[in-house]
């Protein structure tokens, strides 16, 4: 009972909390503030999801209550059943509740909730490598998908036999950083390739980067020094392909503050057939960069 009281103890602080964040985010000033609009939204939705849990527990923990209540007291033996089955269904419930709560009230990464950008690149293994860079892309596609989160190409380069040199694309949803960050890093298979005619196993490569998403707020750019360069497209698309030139290539002079040098970053968006689209997705992914 006294693990009950404890939880429900940092519980009840955290309704406080929940109250005062529900009123800040309809504050005219604060909305004004999108920083700190955006920082206190996204904390009203996590301190939501746990007075949820709040109310579920002390539902739980009232029936149980109520059913060792009528056991005592009641006569009736079809009240007592009932009662039974109550408090069996309750006290199962309990445990799941309290585990769940206390997931929810360890501390998250704040980056977690962001959506991502993410690069995926082929390393050792030539053609074959590119195979493999192309089948983890159509991996993590439909993973995304099953999650019901969105993904979208900005940019491609196909490998000589299919797959991909690199691709890079973005991908929005719910907590996709939280659940994509630890994809980072070399992914490697060991296989006889299609490119193999004389059947033996060959190693190859492939590097997956996932980047969190920056906020516009979170990233200091000077627009003004930024240099435009658009391109047609290449590959399918009709007869728009080769004759408009919508991809956008973004030029960027960057102080590197870790190591004082001055860098340039090429990003470049191919993504739609709209210019101003791909210039406002490549602005987001070299806010993301600099990050």
């Amino acid at each position: 009972m006294a693990e009950n009281n404890n939880i429900l103890e940092k519980l009840d602080g955290l309704e406080a909390r929940y109250e005062e964040v529900s009123t800040l985010i309809t504050d005219p000033s604060v909305i004004a503030d999108q920083q700190r609009y955006v920082k206190l939204t996204k904390e009203y939705k996590d301190l939501e999801d746990i007075m949820k849990l709040r109310q579920k527990y002390i539902n739980c923990l009232n029936g149980i209550a109520e059913a060792k209540d009528i056991l005592m007291n009641e006569q009736d033996a079809d009240m007592k059943e009932m009662a039974r089955e109550e408090l069996a269904t309750n006290e199962e419930l309990q445990p799941k509740l309290e585990e769940e709560i206390k997931i929810a009230l360890v501390p998250k990464d704040p980056e977690d909730a962001k959506n991502v950008q993410m690069e995926v690149r082929a390393g050792t293994g030539g053609d074959e490598a590119c195979l493999f860079a192309g089948e983890i892309f159509m991996m993590y596609k439909k993973f995304c998908e099953s999650k019901g989160w969105a993904v979208s190409v900005t940019s491609e380069s196909e490998g000589a036999v299919g797959g991909f040199k690199e691709i890079c694309f973005a991908v929005s949803g719910d907590n996709v950083y939280g659940t994509l960050k630890y994809e980072s890093g070399v992914h490697r298979v060991q296989r006889v390739p299609v490119t193999e005619s004389n059947g033996r196993m060959q190693t190859s490569a492939a590097t997956v980067a996932v980047l969190p998403e920056a906020d516009p707020f979170e990233v200091n750019i000077n627009e003004g020094e930024i240099k435009w360069d658009t391109f047609r497209s290449s590959g399918a698309g009709g007869q728009n392909v080769n004759k408009v030139e919508s991809g956008v290539r973004a030029r960027y002079m960057w102080k590197n503050p870790n190591t004082g040098e001055v860098e340039e970053i090429l990003i470049e968006c191919t993504e739609t057939r709209d210019q101003p689209k791909n210039k406002e997705r490549a602005l987001a992914r070299l806010r993301t960069y600099i990050y």
